[in-house]
C-alpha cells in the first residue's frame, strides 16, 4: 500500500509561486542626483537654486513592489526598485559639506590654473605641479588627497544608502562623467587615458 504524502495548500502555492527580482541601476536618476551633489560642491556658475528646491520631494529611498497575485501563487513576482537615487541623508551630506568648502577654500585654484584635473575614475590628481607656487604644493597635495577620500567614500554611501552596496562601481562612472560634464571652460579632465582641457 502506498503512503501519499501531502503539502499543506499555503506550502504549495509559495512554491509555487515563481518569484523574478528584476532590480535596475537607474542610470538617468543617478545622474540626476549627481549632477545635484557636484553642482553643489563646484558651484553653480552664476546659478544659485535654494537648497529646498535642490532636495526636493523627488529624491526617496528607493523601495520595493512585490506583485500581490505571486504571493498566493499566481503568476511572477517582480521587485522593481523605483528610479529614484537619494544623496540627502547625513553621511551624504556631511561628505558634500566638506568637499563644498575644500573646493572653494583650494582646490578650485588649482584647477583654474590648470594643475589639477578631473580623473576618469571620478577622482581628481595633481595634474600639472609647475603650474602651482612652491609654497602651495604641499597643501593642494594634501587637499587632493583629503578629495579623493571623501570621494570614494561618497560613492561608496550612495550605493549603501540606496540599498544597493553592488552598484558602486556604476555610482562611481556617473559621478565621474558629471563632474568633467559640470567642470568649467579651461578645466582638465582625462578622457581615453589622455588629458583634454575642456
Amino acid at each position: 500500500m502506498a503512503i501519499k504524502h501531502w503539502m499543506p495548500l499555503p506550502a504549495a502555492l509559495a512554491l509555487a509561486a515563481c518569484v523574478t527580482i528584476n532590480v535596475y541601476f537607474p542610470a538617468a536618476e543617478a545622474k540626476e542626483a549627481a549632477k545635484e551633489f557636484v553642482d553643489k560642491v563646484i558651484g553653480d556658475e552664476g546659478q544659485t537654486t535654494p537648497q529646498s528646491e535642490k532636495s526636493g520631494g523627488g529624491m526617496a529611498m528607493l523601495q520595493r513592489r512585490v506583485d500581490l497575485w505571486s504571493l498566493v501563487g499566481v503568476g511572477s513576482a517582480y521587485a522593481q526598485s523605483a528610479p529614484d537615487i537619494t544623496i540627502n541623508t547625513p553621511a551624504i551630506r556631511a561628505i558634500q559639506s566638506k568637499m563644498e568648502d575644500r573646493f572653494n577654500s583650494s582646490l578650485r585654484a588649482g584647477f583654474d590654473v590648470g594643475a589639477l584635473g578631473f580623473s576618469s575614475d571620478g577622482l581628481i590628481t595633481v595634474r600639472d605641479a609647475s603650474k602651482l607656487q612652491l609654497k602651495d604644493r604641499v597643501a593642494i597635495n594634501s587637499a587632493v588627497a583629503d578629495d579623493n577620500r571623501d570621494r570614494k567614500a561618497l560613492y561608496r554611501e550612495v550605493a549603501v544608502a540606496n540599498g544597493h552596496p553592488e552598484w558602486e562601481a556604476q555610482i562611481r562612472d556617473v559621478f565621474a562623467r558629471q563632474w568633467v560634464e559640470s567642470a568649467r571652460s579651461g578645466w582638465w579632465y582625462q578622457s581615453g587615458g589622455s588629458w583634454k582641457q575642456k
